[in-house]
C-alpha cells in the first residue's frame, strides 16, 4: 500500500444518536444508539486536486478507479487503527457501512467538497455492561489463509461447520438466518443493496470517476 497521499479525512459528530446521523436514519437500520462520538470517514481525493489547482500541475490520475480505490482503502486502513487504539483505552466502537445508503445526503449535510465521499461510520464510546453482547463468531482461519495458492475445497469444507455455530450464535439474540443465507441474501440483486446499487453514478456525481 502506497502511502503519503493522505486520501482520507474522519469528520467528527458530538455524542448524539447515531441513527439520528446523516444517511443512517431510517426504520430497521442496524446502528448503535447514543456513542461517545461518531466519526465519518471520508475518502478524501480533494485534498490532492486542490493541491494540483494552486500548483498548475494536472493529475489526471486521480480520475481512474485505483486512485479511488486506494481512497477507500486508506480510509480503512486508518480507521481500523483508531478502533485498536480506542479499544486500548477500554472504548467501544461499531462500524456502520449504512453510510453509504445515501452518500449524497450524507456529502450535503456535512458540507462535503467535490471530489470527496463518506467511506463509512464509526462510532466510539463507553460499552454499556449490562448489555447482553457477545463475540460473534468467524470463518476458522483454515477457510480464510491460503499457502502458496488458492484452495477452494479446502476453504469451502468449513462453511456446513460455520453456519451451524453462527446459526447458534443468532439465535442467542434472537435472530434467524446462518452465514451461507445471509450471503445469498445479500447479494441476490439491486434491489437488497439499500440504494448502493446506484455508487458508480453517485461517485461520478460527488467528483469522483473512478473509470
Amino acid at each position: 500500500m502506497e502511502r503519503g497521499r493522505g486520501p482520507r479525512s474522519p469528520a467528527q459528530g458530538p455524542a448524539r444518536d447515531a441513527r439520528r446521523q446523516p444517511g443512517v436514519r431510517g426504520p430497521g437500520t442496524p446502528v448503535p444508539g447514543l456513542a461517545g462520538r461518531f466519526l465519518v470517514w471520508l475518502a478524501d481525493l480533494g485534498r490532492a486536486r486542490r493541491l494540483a489547482r494552486r500548483t498548475g500541475v494536472e493529475v489526471g490520475a486521480a480520475d481512474y478507479l485505483e486512485t479511488t480505490i486506494i481512497g477507500f482503502v486508506d480510509t480503512a486502513l486508518a480507521a481500523q487503527n483508531t478502533v485498536l487504539a480506542a479499544r486500548s483505552l477500554g472504548l467501544g466502537s461499531v462500524f456502520v457501512g449504512a453510510i453509504r445508503n445515501r452518500p449524497v445526503e450524507v456529502a450535503a449535510e456535512l458540507n462535503l467538497p467535490p471530489h470527496v465521499v463518506a467511506a463509512f461510520g464509526l462510532a466510539v464510546g463507553e460499552p454499556d455492561p449490562s448489555e447482553n453482547a457477545g463475540i460473534k463468531p468467524r470463518l476458522p482461519q483454515a477457510a480464510v489463509l491460503h499457502r502458496e495458492t488458492y484452495d477452494v475445497d479446502g476453504a469451502d469444507a468449513h462453511i456446513p461447520v460455520y453456519d451451524e455455530r453462527l446459526t447458534a450464535y443468532n439465535e442467542r439474540f434472537g435472530l434467524t438466518g446462518d452465514w451461507s443465507s445471509r450471503v445469498l441474501a445479500r447479494l441476490r440483486g439491486p434491489e437488497s443493496m439499500g440504494g448502493r446499487h446506484r455508487l458508480r453514478e453517485i461517485l461520478l456525481r460527488l467528483g469522483l470517476p473512478s473509470r
